[in-house]
């Protein structure tokens, strides 16, 4: 841009900035937290070494012979060599894994946290050091090398008897800023004319709305919505304006779409969540629960007095009760909400369990008029 228009351009930025500060609606949110710039993402990054200083805890080296051949290579590097066929039995050292994530932007020289898990027989890594390991990428180069002292929030003890205790996880820990970055990741941020935001759940209905809320802001053709995930928009090439264009555009606000009416059950804990847009079609649904109660008792039989012969015995007194409340029966009107469902449930006394099988059934008539997910 000229220099009277790379002006006019801030002007339009502190504008906006101001106009972002002044409209406060509640049912609105930020681009920020519906969508993503493409290209700016972390990448995974895992490398393999060793952990050491364990108290008597590392791996069992008879059945893991890959940490005696590692601690034998690293030794090798230092300048120390084995004799051939000696295998060390060492207990305070043991093989990790070491895994970590490299944010987006990441320069050589800041640190990230790293993970340590361990890919022996080790019993727990607390105490121990994560010796110098490279963090590699997918693409096999270097970019992260780490180092330091494990925390681990796990503990175990074990009795001669073989009887033990475990708390957490000990064969796994966390190095907080473990590791220094060693090469950046080219990204694709800076070049180009446009950029490309990318909607944390896909919606066409939010992906429309986001472009005319940039369109509105930037004026029309800024933003172009290309699928239910991707919004195309125009940007700056300078990449100093360009930060600054991004920093407006995220905060941006718009009322996203709609979730699409869903019905998510937990059969695990029977927990049941029902989205605001789940309507019912007519149906008459029938409640009620059969209880039987089997009850054991013992019993002595004893002959009459003065009778000859006879023996005293125990007999088994079986009493069996059933109770079966009475069954209710409620009417879903069409196009019942969420708010009559539940008053309707409750007003039979539905447990949540109850509440479960309804839905199944009304999913089974075809009255549900919503995705039925089970977890």
């Amino acid at each position: 841009m000229k220099p009277k228009l790379g002006a006019l351009f801030f002007g339009l930025l502190l504008g906006l900035v101001a106009a972002v500060a002044m409209a406060a609606d509640p049912n609105t949110q930020r681009i920020k937290d519906l969508a993503t710039v493409g290209g700016v993402r972390t990448n995974q990054l895992i490398g393999y070494g060793l952990v050491v200083g364990l108290d008597g805890s590392g791996d069992q080296t008879s059945q893991a012979p890959f940490t005696t051949q590692s601690l034998a290579s690293w030794l090798q590097q230092l300048g120390v060599s084995l004799p051939v066929g000696v295998n060390p039995q060492l207990k305070n050292v043991a093989a990790v894994s070491v895994h970590a994530e490299l944010p987006p932007f990441a320069k050589p020289g800041q640190t990230i946290d790293i993970t340590v898990s361990s890919v022996g027989n080790a019993k727990s890594l607390r105490g121990g050091s994560l010796l110098v390991t490279p963090l590699k990428g997918l693409d096999g180069q270097v970019y992260a090398i780490a180092q330091g002292n494990l925390v681990v929030n796990g503990f175990g003890a074990q009795a001669n008897d073989g009887s033990k205790v475990t708390v957490n996880v000990p064969t796994s820990g966390r190095v907080p800023n473990g590791a220094t970055v060693e090469r950046a990741v080219p990204n694709a941020f800076a070049t180009g004319d446009s950029l490309v935001l990318s909607l944390h759940t896909a919606d066409f209905t939010t992906s429309m709305r986001l472009a005319q809320s940039i369109n509105n802001a930037l004026g029309p053709d800024s933003a172009i919505p290309v699928d239910a995930v991707s919004v195309k928009v125009q940007a700056p090439t300078d990449p100093n304006q360009r930060v600054a264009f991004v920093s407006v555009l995220e905060n941006l606000e718009l009322s996203p779409g709609d979730a699409p009416a869903r019905v998510i059950i937990n059969s695990r804990t029977g927990t049941v969540v029902i989205g605001s847009h789940v309507r019912v079609s007519p149906a008459a649904v029938s409640h009620g629960s059969l209880t039987v109660s089997i009850k054991e008792d013992q019993k002595v039989s004893q002959p009459s007095p003065l009778s000859s012969g006879g023996t005293t015995v125990a007999v088994q007194d079986s009493t069996i009760d059933v109770q079966q409340s009475k069954s209710r029966m409620f009417l879903f009107e069409p196009g019942v909400s969420l708010d009559e469902i539940v008053r309707a449930v409750n007003q039979v006394g539905a447990a949540p369990g109850d509440l479960v099988a309804i839905l199944e059934a009304l999913q089974q008539a075809g009255a549900l008029r919503a995705q039925l997910i089970v977890i």
